[in-house]
Formats: structure tokens, C-alpha cells, sequence
């Protein structure tokens, strides 16, 4: 009989010494678990992530919003027929040589004219190597050519015929128009 007590006695101590091992690991897996699924229970709305995106590249100021494609021409502001003022308002003048517009967000930009294809105001961004090594960036604020053509101005005719001449390109709209 002690013999028999002995032995459910170890018996015993081996299965509380189990129970506490498995409710140990219970416990573990238990704390992975939740870790593990916290993330899970996140739900991402792609839609919105979308339509976040969308207006991020709409608010980007150098994304192309459309592209269109016309020959370039230059124009000094003492040809004959010019008076000096541009045709969109605030009425620039540019007589004495100006070629550049402070613009409020895209800072410094020269100045070209268009057809009413393009609201006063907008912002064109083109490359013509004549210009500049970088991509120009100007804004419509005179009138007096047709279709999707552009006349960029520069300091004076001799300059507009040999400087510019007359190329084809593609331009990206950046802005259309004034946005304030």
C-alpha cells in the first residue's frame, strides 16, 4: 500500500508538473495571439486611399494635368505692332525688357502667349534647349496666336528670331487659369 501511495503520489506531482507547463504555454500562444492579430483587425479602405492619392497629384503643383502639343515662337516686347502692355489682366508691362512673372506659387516663370485654348493664367512647363538646359515653366499672360501654339516672350525680336525661332513641341499644362 505505501508503495501504491508512493506511486499515485508521483504520479500526482508529475501531472501538476504538466499542467503547469501546458498552462504556461497556453498562456504564451495566448500573448502571440493577440499580438499577432492586432494588425489584423485594421480595416483599409482602398477607396480612400485613392481618392487621398488623387488629390495629392492634383495639389502637386508639377504634375502634367494634360498635355498638348504646338509650335513655339518667340517675341520681343519692342516688335512693331506690340504696345508694351500684355493682354491678360493685370494688364503687365513689358516694355522695358521684363520677361519674367512673380508668380505666387510657382515663383519666377517667363511669360508666353496663347490662343484662348488656355485660360489666362495657366501655367505651361516645356523643354527647349535654345532657352535653358532645365524644363521652362511660364504662364499665359498674353494672346495672339492660334490653336495650341505658344509665343514665348524675350527680351527683344533679334533675340526671338535667332534664340527661338520657330520649333515644334509638347507642352504640360500645370495649371489651368488663375487659382486665386
Amino acid at each position: 500500500m505505501k508503495n501504491l501511495l508512493k506511486h499515485v503520489r508521483c504520479c500526482f506531482q508529475f501531472f501538476i508538473l504538466v499542467l503547469v507547463v501546458c498552462i504556461a504555454n497556453i498562456s504564451t500562444s495566448v500573448e502571440e495571439n493577440y499580438i499577432s492579430n492586432d494588425a489584423s483587425n485594421r480595416i483599409i479602405n482602398l477607396s480612400t486611399m485613392a481618392l487621398k492619392l488623387e488629390e495629392d497629384i492634383k495639389n502637386d503643383l508639377y504634375s502634367a494635368k494634360d498635355t498638348f502639343t504646338g509650335d513655339i515662337t518667340g517675341y520681343g516686347a519692342d516688335c512693331p505692332l506690340c504696345g508694351g502692355t500684355l493682354a491678360c489682366k493685370p494688364s503687365y508691362y513689358v516694355k522695358d525688357g521684363t520677361t519674367l512673372y512673380p508668380d505666387l506659387d510657382y515663383g519666377n516663370v517667363r511669360i508666353v502667349a496663347s490662343s484662348k485654348n488656355l485660360p489666362c493664367g495657366s501655367i505651361v512647363r516645356f523643354s527647349l534647349s535654345k532657352i535653358s538646359s532645365e524644363p521652362v515653366i511660364a504662364i499665359v499672360l498674353d494672346r495672339g496666336v492660334l490653336g495650341n501654339d505658344l509665343d514665348l516672350l524675350v527680351e527683344n525680336n533679334n533675340l526671338a528670331n535667332t534664340l527661338v525661332g520657330r520649333n515644334t513641341l509638347s507642352y504640360d499644362i500645370l495649371r489651368t487659369g488663375w487659382t486665386r
